[in-house]
């Protein structure tokens, strides 16, 4: 008897109780960090062992992913840099430069309302969306 891996339903499990925003920004990735830790009091970091490496074209890309967790919580947050020379990481969302992701633990509506205030505020944010799980084709790509 052959054992398939449910590539899909491991994606379903991992999207789970999760809340993803898009945002657009004509700013650096670690100065877009720098001022996410600044105004919300975060702790944004670089995690190497989770960048995405995605093989298109012949050509390897790397996108990096900014970690931060939440003390006394299971609450994670991921930010994803969404393009990389030319190549993106959701290309349905190509407009947005960077993507949120929010992990772990239950994210209510106000508080999510209030963050993106927060992060719409900030110099050269230009748009902040939430974009829910049945608009993103490539889920998959966010998985680590």
């Amino acid at each position: 008897m052959k054992l398939k891996l449910n590539i899909d339903e491991l994606t379903d499990d991992f999207f789970t109780d999760t809340r993803l925003l898009g945002i657009t920004a004509t700013v650096k990735n670690y100065q877009f960090c720098w001022q996410l830790n600044h105004m919300l009091g975060y702790s944004f970091r670089l995690n190497p062992e989770i960048e995405i490496h995605l093989r298109r074209k012949e050509r390897s890309y790397f996108f990096p992913v900014y970690q931060h967790e939440v003390r006394n919580s299971f609450l994670s947050h991921y930010l994803y840099h969404n393009h990389f020379d030319g190549e993106y990481l959701l290309p349905e969302f190509r407009h947005m430069d960077f993507l949120w992701l929010m992990k772990g633990d239950f994210v209510d509506e106000d508080n999510c309302k209030q963050m993106v205030q927060t992060i719409k505020s900030i110099s050269g944010v230009q748009m902040v969306a939430e974009l829910t799980n049945e608009k993103i084709r490539n889920k998959g790509h966010l998985v680590f």
